[in-house]
């Protein structure tokens, strides 16, 4: 039986194809004898496979696998990846750093020591259908309702007025989707937005997580008036992940979202798309008393600790990160994260807003860097499903999370 190289995957589509074809690619470049065995999961499944229950990572279970930012300090601290920065000094992949915009190289610095390499990039950006906003007939109706013109909402209030305007049950035409699925993470990364949107920090001065503020109140008040508006969200919302929203909207069954850059791409690309062509992008809206940020989390390359093949599984991932696997990434549907295929003229000539990945990152905040941050995040993620699922002063869940994350402070 072939020894085989193990690559632990995140489950979506363009991932899953990808792999397979750089991996294609790379054994026809090198002649490697290993096969590869890459499986795809879904997010808690992969955690539990790479760092959690299975701690595949250290255990030798898997040889690479794709993590988030949200993850890496936690590998940082088990030791459950290895360093790659005595690998990049020796062979270091092509336009090592200055390929990548700075803003996808910190994370996974640790003082002198380098754990991933970037993978599949795309901050939170506002998606919409531009075939919708820029409908004559729409723009008129629009006009007539509210008296003022049809445009890529600027502010949240403005968000949720234009959601209520495009919901077409009867077209199976929602006005907008926020991804609900209680895995913790997007809900989190919604209530960060609304909480910057508004001004806010996630943290004290002393680094601390604090969301027991009137800034944090407000958040949640508006995120509890959107996502309970039956006339205005998507019905299956409950049940999506930052996926399934996603092909929702390649689907043509909604009209604008706050998600990740790469469900915007995706639907040029997709096969199934019914939207390619009629998207494009912007910044997040604003929220009163403060800006709109974008939020940057990004997936990785890691290798294993406890794989046997940490030469080979380096020189492919050193591969898997070039000009033109990073470019072939992006034409399955994922996001390449050096600068080159942002501004690739085929990538641009398919995905025509591609080329604003670099002002997306100007204006794009990340989660604190902790190692139990998985854990803190599971605590704002009750908080928000209890948001949306029960009639708890807003007051009550913000002041019961905040004790739940302290006693893990």
């Amino acid at each position: 039986m072939a020894e085989k190289l193990k690559i632990a995957v995140r489950k979506f589509g363009p991932f899953e194809a990808a792999i397979q074809k750089i991996w294609d690619a790379y054994v026809e470049h090198t002649g490697c004898k290993l096969e590869l065995e890459a499986k795809a999961f879904d997010l808690h499944p992969l955690y539990d496979q790479i760092l959690g229950n299975e701690n595949g990572l250290i255990s030798g279970g898997w040889d690479i696998a794709f993590m988030n930012t949200d993850w890496i300090a936690e590998a940082n601290e088990k030791e459950a990846v290895i360093d790659l920065a005595p690998l990049i000094a020796e062979n270091a992949p092509e336009q090592f750093p200055e390929g990548w915009s700075e803003s996808l190289l910190g994370m996974q610095r640790f003082g002198e020591r380098i754990i991933g390499l970037p993978l599949h990039d795309g901050p939170e950006c506002l998606i919409y259908r531009k075939d919708l906003f820029s409908d004559p007939v729409e723009k008129g109706a629009y006009r007539a309702r509210y008296g003022k013109e049809l445009a890529p909402p600027k502010t949240w209030d403005e968000f949720h007025q234009v959601a209520q305007f495009f919901d077409r049950p009867v077209q199976n035409l929602y006005g907008t989707a926020f991804a609900l699925f209680p895995d913790g993470h997007n809900t989190v990364f919604d209530f960060c937005l609304q909480l910057w949107a508004r001004g806010g920090n996630l943290t004290d001065k002393a680094g601390n997580i604090m969301i027991a503020t009137k800034e944090a109140e407000n958040a949640l008040e508006f995120y509890r008036k959107i996502t309970t508006d039956d006339h205005a969200l998507h019905p299956d919302c409950i049940e999506m992940d930052s996926v399934k929203s996603g092909m929702a909207f390649a689907h043509g069954e909604i009209a604008m979202m706050v998600n990740w850059f790469g469900f915007a791409s995706m639907c040029e690309v997709y096969e199934g798309s019914k939207v390619k062509g009629c998207v494009d992008i912007t910044r997040v809206p604003d929220g009163p008393g403060g800006q709109g940020a974008s939020l940057n989390a990004y997936w990785m390359y890691v290798i294993g600790s406890g794989s046997k093949y940490k030469d080979i599984a380096y020189d492919f991932i050193k591969f898997a990160v070039s000009p033109e696997s990073d470019k072939l990434l992006t034409l399955e549907g994922g996001i390449g994260c050096r600068k080159s295929t942002w501004e690739d003229k085929d990538v641009n000539g398919i995905i025509p807003y591609y080329h604003k990945m670099d002002k997306l990152h100007e204006n794009a905040k990340t989660l604190p860097r902790m190692v139990i941050w998985n854990d803190i995040s599971k605590e704002i993620d009750q908080m928000v499903t209890e948001l949306i699922s029960t009639d708890k002063p807003v007051n009550q869940l913000l002041a019961e999370a905040q004790k739940r994350i302290d006693k893990l402070q």
